[in-house]
């Protein structure tokens, strides 16, 4: 861990227990001698600052960020379907339909649950970032240029918090400034902004950041300052919330028409023109293109594995996915929040590991009990680089078969293993991303494509199910989110090789201005070069050849509304379990299509390809048209009679 990362953490031992009370208002008073003795030193003044980037939410984390669980990627079983050792995770009850007002699951507003390392919510944080801005100029002992950055640094802050909330509750509260202690209870009461306010609020406070000169264009010295903020970082989270805010559900949507407040204001701003929709797209690809080319021309690039190793290509381009995300703080990834590691115990890696990949071994709770439904795992494409329902030379009908791999798959699946049909001839990013019976484990030390180990998930094998402890449900969970060097063989426990965990990588940025280009009417070659971009590292084809001669519906690629699909299948995959889908399908309006669909997987508890490879129903998950925004606790409403509630609660 770098010494500005232990300098944070050391910082906030002293600092998290004092941070104020969860009054999302958090009215400040003047003259308080802790706030004026956090501005006389340069040193107190940055641990204030530390403070302020406490507040970022643990996106890594299941206990934080319920786009991780929330999704159509993972499934978190709940205490009836598995009674012994199942996980949580913030988004389960989202996933069954079980938010309420009273009290709000992964509450960001009031902050409650665990989503930051300060225990906090980000209003709370925002606070702190407005007391911060306010009284930096006091400290004596720095250069301006120092406090320029940092200034710019608050600033950031303050932007990605309000994005935060408003992506999960729409309209907020804008936090400018804290209110002054004298302001009067009916002053108080604030009502909610309008979402082009809220959207338009964030973007020109990063414009402040982009246009700091004093905020680096990158880092030079990583020994103790990676992890903060670059001009970089601004701009490619300038280009997601601009995408986000372009997205069906920000940008002109009717079906919260009537949310209106007091004032009779249509919070949502629902009236929007085909012209003004259209505008946003166009922002939102300039945003992207400028970030893309700023961030390449000073080094960044996809991640390709380059370690001297003598492998087949086959391997090669299975590390290249999985070090986009594992390699820590690799040239593709633009910015990974160094308060938020994973690899270890009780982290989202953990989650993903076999129980064992050798016989007479166990890893502890390393059980893979976060579980893929097969859903999702028919998302991916084939080889040939289309789905697997498009692609004219894909045995569909043979998908719930059992066969035996052959010597052209070993590097896929162990050689003369039998596995079922739907785990042959599929693309890289599946057998790089996926754990399955019969998948090879390149890594953990065992690093013979001859003769690798390999994960064997029937009842009774090494890494199948267990009625004690937490285990996979649907037989499928994610490799991706361990990096080759954890050792996962041997022993009684099992040794993570952990990582920052990637915010936003430049196959992310890539798809990004992909999708706002299209919707901008960009033209089909220029769309698709950032696709194929991303494609190409994942071992494929371009769009276009590949649907040309594979596909059933070869002109998919030739219309507007087709290059979406294939642009927002090629997310749900390439960014798949980083906790991007969740968000992708709610801003897409997808999600009440997709989150409907009944969570399935195979029996778990076989002893034979032929009990095992049975596919059974686990649950049916809940999402209703109120479930794309989250309800205002019932408690601030009533302290509030400004505060107009989200639709359906």
């Amino acid at each position: 861990m770098n010494r500005y990362v232990k300098t944070i953490y050391a910082g906030l031992i002293a600092l998290i227990f004092s941070l104020s009370s969860c009054n999302y208002l958090d009215i400040v008073p003047d003259g308080i001698a802790t706030i004026d003795n956090a501005f006389t030193t340069r040193y107190s003044a940055e641990k204030y600052l530390f403070t302020c980037f406490a507040y970022m939410p643990q996106q890594g984390s299941i206990t934080s960020n319920p786009g991780l669980t929330a999704g159509e990627d993972f499934f978190c079983a709940s205490d009836d379907i598995n009674s012994n050792g199942s996980i949580g995770g913030v988004g389960r009850s989202i996933q069954y339909g079980e938010q309420r007002a009273d009290s709000p699951t992964a509450d960001a507003w009031r902050g409650y649950g665990n989503l930051n390392a300060a225990g906090s919510s980000l209003y709370q944080g925002i606070s702190d970032c407005n007391i911060f801005l306010e009284n930096i100029h006091l400290v004596p002992d720095m250069e301006e240029d120092e406090r320029t950055r940092w200034i710019g640094e608050a600033n950031f802050l303050k932007a990605y918090y309000h994005f935060w909330l408003v992506r999960q509750y729409g309209p907020i509260y804008i936090k400018d400034k804290n209110l002054p202690v004298n302001t009067s209870i009916q002053d108080s009461k604030v009502y909610r902004n309008t979402i082009d306010e809220c959207f338009g609020y964030i973007v020109n406070l990063l414009d402040t950041v982009i246009n700091n000169e004093y905020i680096p264009e990158q880092i030079f010295n990583e020994t103790e300052e990676l992890g903060r903020i670059t001009k970089g970082i601004a701009m490619s989270l300038k280009a997601y919330v601009l995408v986000t805010w372009a997205s069906p559900l920000f940008n002109g949507n009717r079906d919260y028409a009537d949310v209106v407040d007091n004032r009779g204001v249509a919070i949502f701003n629902p009236d929007k023109t085909e012209e003004e929709k259209l505008q946003r797209w166009v922002e939102a690809a300039d945003a992207c293109k400028e970030a893309i080319d700023f961030v390449e021309e000073r080094g960044h690039s996809l991640y390709l594995f380059d370690e001297g190793m003598d492998i087949s290509d086959e391997t090669r381009v299975k590390l290249s996915i999985r070090g986009s995300v594992t390699e820590n703080f690799n040239k593709e990834v633009i910015w990974a929040n160094p308060n938020c590691w994973v690899g270890g115990s009780g982290t989202i890696s953990a989650y993903n590991w076999p129980r064992s990949l050798v016989s007479g071994s166990t890893n502890g709770s390393y059980t893979a009990r976060m579980n893929v439904p097969l859903k999702f795992v028919e998302k991916f494409y084939s080889k040939n680089g289309v789905p697997i329902d498009e692609d004219i030379s894909y045995n569909m009908a043979g998908i719930y078969d059992v066969r035996a791999a052959t010597a052209k798959e070993k590097y896929y699946i162990k050689e003369g293993y039998t596995t079922v049909g739907l785990t042959f001839d599929r693309e890289p990013r599946f057998y790089a991303d996926m754990v399955f019976d019969g998948n090879v484990w390149f890594g953990s030390s065992f690093l013979n494509e001859e003769d690798p180990l390999y994960a064997q998930m029937k009842l009774g094998q090494p890494a199948g199910s267990m009625y004690l402890n937490g285990h996979n449900l649907t037989g499928y969970s994610a490799k991706k989110l361990n990096h080759y060097k954890s050792v996962v063989a041997s022993g009684t426990s099992a040794s993570p090789t952990p990582y920052a965990w990637p915010v936003i990588r430049l196959a992310d940025l890539y798809l990004l201005y992909a999708e706002a280009l299209n919707e901008a009417g960009g033209s089909k070659s220029d769309v698709l070069e950032y696709v194929d971009k991303v494609r190409e590292r994942a071992g494929l084809n371009g769009v276009e050849w590949s649907w040309g001669i594979y596909s059933r519906n070869p002109e998919k690629p030739n219309t507007l509304a087709g290059r979406r699909e294939i642009i927002q299948r090629e997310r749900t995959i390439e960014l798949a379990f980083e906790g991007k889908g969740y968000w992708d399908l709610r801003r897409w309006k997808t999600a009440y299509v997709e989150l409907n669909k009944p969570i399935t997987g195979w029996y778990v508890y076989g002893r034979t390809e032929e009990t095992y490879y049975v596919p059974v129903t686990l649950t049916q998950p809940v999402f209703s048209m109120k479930d794309y925004f989250w309800p205002i606790a019932t408690i601030e409403m009533r302290k509030n009679e400004n505060l107009v509630q989200n639709f359906g609660y």
